[in-house]
């Protein structure tokens, strides 16, 4: 049973190390999220959580998930750019569900965002998988 478990981790480990940082992320997000959305419009807390979330999320997709190996500064400053340039991508997704979902449809600000976070997890996986990190993978 143990064999079988390493061969899947060996398999799926992008995958499964995705899902875990990637669940980590999105808590990390709905935390900072319902913090500041006490004080401030729920746009300028999912702004903030959506900047805090994302410094995570590279850090822990670079050295855990993908196991990115950049050899300079500049291939650094590159995979980054491409990082958050596609996670920006995603915010604006993300704001439009939040505004569409909290102030044209009325919905529970929370509730929303937990949809909101289903939605942007999966498309952040599909960047990073196929455009920011794929030639890094091993």
């Amino acid at each position: 049973m143990g064999q079988l478990i390493k061969q899947l981790w060996h398999r799926y480990q992008s995958v499964l190390s995705y899902l875990i940082f990637g669940g980590l992320t999105t808590l990390v997000n709905i935390v900072v999220f319902g913090i500041f959305n006490h004080f401030w419009p729920y746009w300028l807390a999912n702004t903030i959580a959506w900047f805090i979330s994302v410094l995570f999320a590279y850090i822990t997709n670079k050295l855990w998930v993908f196991d990115s190996k950049t050899p300079t500064f500049q291939a650094v400053l590159i995979e980054m750019t491409s990082f958050f340039g596609f996670r920006l991508l995603s915010f604006f997704i993300d704001e439009g569900i939040m505004i569409i979902g909290v102030s044209v449809l009325h919905g529970n600000d929370l509730i929303v965002k937990l949809i909101d976070q289903i939605i942007v997890v999966l498309l952040n996986w599909f960047f990073s998988k196929l455009f920011i990190f794929k030639d890094r993978e091993h």
